[in-house]
């Protein structure tokens, strides 16, 4: 299996599992919590089916790549990014990253510019910034997250349960749009994480990203779902038109965190159209007829 070394943890490698397909402009999926890069599987067909190259990893702790006790910081994600990126010399680059995965490409874009990348797509956005504060009054409060953190330490496992229920709002889009099974299939993924990694990452979330936003200076394509549970819109991707220079926001209608999953069609939709040649606001219009 094709690995990139990318730290030490006590004299042992820590190495990020990757996978690489197909040919053409090259796509880099990065995945959210608490899945792997599998779960792009609705997005890599239709990108491999468009003429597209895929990579898609494993974040450190998560699927196949090493489970560290160091470095679950947004700084430490953005190196790992960037040492897959010149590890397969990757160049003309579309940076598409969902939930967590949203903060790799903000902070890879704001740490080591855009020589590399071409375009930007943010699933599920964890920026601007989380947490309430006196300056940021649209976070949300701090007591969400220890009761997260809390949570995790007294039954990892339960704390799947409850909140991949809330990742797919499975009381109102199961079975239909999430099935038994793919919730089955989350749920595997989830609880062979790092123990480690599933609470360290939760303080990671709360991440400011206000400073970095600004410095993304590619065309950046935005889809949240109006319905999201887990980062709401609101406190979410509704605040980013104001922060990056060049982007489109994509609401979509009645979906959960998960929309890459649960509404693929909307979603595949704006990335291809986003992907080629064509701008953001074609992609916005394309995204929305597919929710007709």
């Amino acid at each position: 299996m094709p690995f990139v070394k990318v730290g030490t943890e006590n004299q042992a490698d820590i190495e990020i599992h990757y996978n690489d397909h197909g040919t053409g402009r090259p796509v880099v999926l990065i995945h959210g919590y608490p899945l792997d890069g599998n779960s792009w599987e609705r997005q890599e067909r239709e990108l491999l089916a468009a003429g597209y190259r895929c990579i898609s990893y494993d974040r450190r702790g998560f699927g196949r790549s090493s489970q560290p006790t160091v470095g679950y910081d947004y700084d430490t994600f953005a190196a790992d990014l960037s040492a897959l990126l010149e590890h397969r010399d990757l160049r003309d680059v579309v940076l598409c990253g969902f939930s967590m995965g949203t903060g790799e490409v903000t902070r890879y874009l704001s740490t080591y510019g855009s020589a590399r990348v071409s375009k930007a797509v943010l699933i599920g956005v964890i920026p601007p910034f989380l947490l309430k504060t006196e300056d940021n009054p649209e976070g949300v409060d701090g007591h969400v997250f220890e009761d997260l953190k809390a949570a995790i330490a007294k039954d990892r496992y339960a704390f799947f349960k409850n909140f991949l229920d809330n990742f797919y709002n499975v009381d109102v889009l199961g079975p239909d749009r999430i099935s038994d099974q793919a919730w089955q299939a989350s749920f595997t993924v989830a609880v062979g994480s790092s123990p480690y990694a599933s609470y360290a990452c939760v303080d990671t979330w709360l991440t400011d990203f206000r400073e970095d936003l600004p410095k993304i200076d590619v065309p950046t394509l935005v889809m949240h779902g109006t319905e999201d549970r887990t980062l709401p819109f609101e406190a979410t991707a509704a605040r980013l038109s104001e922060l990056i220079a060049d982007v489109t926001v994509v609401p979509v209608e009645g979906g959960p965190h998960n929309i890459g999953w649960t509404h693929p069609e909307e979603v595949n939709t704006a990335l291809l159209d986003f992907v080629g040649d064509e701008s953001p606001a074609t992609a916005a219009a394309a995204a929305n007829a597919a929710s007709v």
